[in-house]
């Protein structure tokens, strides 16, 4: 049995869905157009390229799946941020202009820092197995080097 809506409840709704209603008008998040991808890093081998388009390419390439959660804020906000901000620090798109970080590609993989715990629940392919977590961890560091010893 539900609770009656006191009119205090019905406002705080009103005033919550109105909100949300609002927050749609503000157009930051909702430009999905993906720059060319230009050049990419010599990698090391398809099946490399494959793994990271899977498990990071979303944030660090031009080539973004937009899925529909995206075209509603504040979600758009959160996903465009982090977009924007992984392109920036590590990009495979337009290489080698993306290359600032490359050589931590490999180390931030292998400590679990990627991808992010909040993407994976939402992405599950980018959850890899054993195998091919050590496949992409290996190609990753035959791409972009930065392995354990830099550590």
């Amino acid at each position: 049995m539900t609770p009656p809506k006191t009119p205090r409840t019905k406002r705080a709704l009103l005033g919550a869905l109105l909100t949300f209603g609002l927050i749609q008008l503000v157009p930051y998040g909702r430009d999905h157009e993906n720059p060319p991808m230009g050049a990419e890093p010599a990698w090391d081998s398809p099946r490399t390229r494959e793994l990271f388009m899977t498990a990071c390419g979303d944030c660090h390439s031009h080539a973004t799946v937009w899925p529909w959660y995206t075209h509603i804020a504040p979600a758009s906000w959160l996903v465009m941020h982090d977009v924007m901000e992984g392109r920036e620090h590590f990009n495979v798109s337009g290489w080698p202009d993306g290359a600032r970080h490359a050589d931590d590609a490999a180390e931030e993989y292998a400590e679990g820092e990627m991808p992010p715990g909040l993407y994976t629940p939402l992405h599950p392919e980018a959850e890899l197995g054993a195998a091919d977590r050590e496949a992409l961890l290996t190609g990753l560091r035959a791409t972009f080097g930065g392995g354990s010893e830099h550590h």
